[in-house]
């Protein structure tokens, strides 16, 4: 699994403009399994993505197609999720 740290590089003007586009590409990877979660971070200064069920290569390739790309960085974590609350045991991987 993936923890994708989102972080704005524009004003929040233009990254507005972006918003609409970015959350249909995001419907598109929930409706593909790869995004488990995601929202804004606060302050508003980025947002955050759960992913799993993708290479780090796959997943650097999505990203590349976020409409957000020209107005964000990113940085990703990878981390192993061995222990979870029972509302989301199914993002459990066993090590």
């Amino acid at each position: 699994m993936f923890i994708v740290t989102l972080t704005y590089t524009a004003p929040l003007a233009a990254v507005d403009e972006l918003v609409p586009a970015h959350r249909r590409w995001l419907a598109e990877h929930y409706a593909a399994g790869v995004f488990v979660a995601s929202g804004r971070r606060v302050p508003r200064t980025g947002g955050v993505i759960l992913a799993r069920g993708v290479s780090r290569d796959e997943l650097d390739r999505i990203l590349a197609t976020d409409p957000l790309d020209p107005v964000r960085t990113y940085e990703v974590t990878e981390f192993v999720p061995s222990m979870t609350s029972p509302d989301v045991a199914s993002i459990a991987e066993s090590q």
